[in-house]
């Protein structure tokens, strides 16, 4: 894919969320199932790198089931340190007041845009990457940003990315659109564009990883893979460990 397409497709998908952030928002307020499968993983005090946060939905998540049962104890220091990057400020700032004033949570929200600049400083105890392979436009982008918090990693370190297996399931296929005739030519395979059918009308670029892509990117990251799973109804999960 070449450099214009992809920057093209990722401004449409900046735009699709600044339209869509009030209604995306109220339809991500619970967590996903496929999240418990990480817990018997982790053990505070946990370093938290989570790229593409949206509303910061799993940094509280990670903090009501990882909390220290006594009070005290989960005030008396920091035992999760959360660092969020995310495109949208409209969703930052959902984030910005869902984490606030929680004992024991250090938190450092960030305004990023993981194409233009994927994350290069920091060591980390766990790297997510939950709900965005798929808008990353052009299989090279995604492979770089899989290794790009591969990096991140602290030794011992988890990595979990989810695929949205959105073309297995019917009532997403309902909602491909046609490409426009200028960009028709330009994608890549499992390429597809999809409307927006909550509030305000929107498309979003959305690209389908299937299993050859799904185990290109788990080689590519260089980590040990402990697990992968589905859950939540259209999502596959890996989740690699560094040794």
């Amino acid at each position: 894919m070449n450099a214009d397409t992809v920057q093209r497709l990722n401004a449409l998908n900046r735009a699709f969320y600044r339209v869509t952030a009030d209604a995306f928002d109220q339809t991500r307020q619970t967590p996903w199932s496929g999240w418990d499968g990480l817990l018997p993983c982790l053990r505070p005090p946990l370093r938290v790198l989570d790229a593409g946060c949206g509303n910061g939905r799993f940094g509280v998540y990670l903090w009501e089931r990882l909390r220290p049962a006594d009070d005290d104890a989960a005030a008396a220091s920091i035992w999760l340190t959360y660092h969020g990057l995310d495109s949208s400020p409209a969703l930052l700032a959902r984030a910005r007041a869902a984490l606030a004033g929680r004992p024991g949570l250090a938190v450092h929200l960030e305004e990023r845009d993981l194409l233009d600049s994927p994350p290069a400083a920091g060591e980390y105890d766990l790297a997510a990457l939950l709900g965005v392979l798929h808008h990353v436009p052009g299989a090279a982008n995604r492979r770089r940003l899989v290794q790009a918090l591969a990096a991140r990693l602290a030794p011992g370190g988890l990595l979990v990315f989810t695929a949205w297996r959105f073309y297995e399931h019917p009532r997403f296929r309902e909602r491909i659109v046609p490409w426009p005739d200028d960009l028709a030519g330009q994608v890549e395979p499992h390429d597809y564009l999809l409307d927006w059918r909550r509030g305000e009308p929107a498309l979003r670029y959305c690209h389908y990883i299937d299993d050859a892509e799904h185990d290109a990117l788990v080689a590519a990251c260089g980590l040990r893979e402990l697990a992968r799973y589905r859950a939540d109804g259209a999502n596959c999960y890996s989740v690699l460990r560094r040794v």
